[in-house]
């Protein structure tokens, strides 16, 4: 397959978009889990949320 340096740079680009793409949904999901950890933490020591009052 003969490749010129335009197909060079738009295969280039789709990768570095899928990383960043993947990186980010990555850091959404580690730090989902840690705010879940946070909120188990609050509510074991006693902290409610203000939803659940009334």
């Amino acid at each position: 397959m003969n490749m010129n340096s335009h197909a060079l740079f738009i295969i280039g680009a789709y990768a570095v978009t899928a990383l960043v793409v993947a990186g980010l949904i990555l850091r959404a999901v580690v730090d989902h889990r840690i705010q879940l950890r946070a909120l188990a933490d609050l509510e074991a020591r006693g902290v409610g949320r203000r939803s659940r009052r009334g």
